[in-house]
């Protein structure tokens, strides 16, 4: 089994008073075209980690097909959320996307990309890091296998970049097709250029 990991819990700090995840995008809430795009995918589950405002996100996401745990921590920061999601997980998973929920122009086809690569090379027992690559750089979701789990429930660092460079051997890079896969929205500067499609 595969589950994707919703990482929904931050306070939006860099947004200022507004949640950036609620914001609208082509209508809906950011937060949901990135959640819908990860349930259409091949993944088996799909678990969202809430935090700040954490009513309002499961409220958001209230017709998809997944489910929630809180993060008491999330004021610690994104570290602390993916491991009260990984910790989430059942022993039997195979592997676990983490997913930003903070880039909506994810696409199921590059998810999927993802998992078909993780699910060709796997080998029971080694651990393995499958990493979307466009025009030379990594971006996100990243796809841990199971073995990873104990690495990152005591990592240390700011999120998995420091578990991705420090077991190189391990990692599968993913060419993708675009660069949605790097286009995060942190500040409201970052917002209005990203959704000014949508609003033309």
């Amino acid at each position: 089994m595969i589950f994707a990991v919703i990482l929904a819990a931050g306070e939006s700090r860099r947004m200022g008073q507004q949640n950036k995840l609620l914001l609208p995008v082509g209508g809906e809430a950011l937060v949901l075209k990135l959640a819908k795009s990860v349930c259409a995918s091949d993944v088996d589950h799909v678990l969202v980690v809430l935090g700040h405002e954490a009513e309002k996100i499961r409220s958001a996401l209230h017709d998809l097909p997944l489910s929630f745990i809180h993060n008491p921590g999330f004021r610690e920061g994104m570290t602390s959320s993916i491991q009260s999601g990984v910790k989430a997980l059942p022993e039997d998973c195979d592997g676990f996307i983490i997913c930003l929920a903070d880039m909506p122009f994810s696409e199921t086809s590059e998810l999927n990309h993802l998992i078909h690569t993780f699910q060709e090379n796997r080998i029971e027992g080694k651990k393995m890091i499958v990493v979307p690559v466009f025009e030379g750089q990594r971006g996100n979701p990243v796809l841990f296998s199971s073995e990873f789990r104990k690495d990152i429930l005591t990592h240390k660092g700011y999120g998995c970049r420091g578990i991705i460079l420090n077991y190189p051997e391990c990692v599968k890079e993913v060419i993708v097709q675009n660069d949605y896969i790097l286009r995060d929205i942190d500040t409201l500067e970052d917002y209005e250029k990203e959704t000014r499609p949508y609003s033309a």
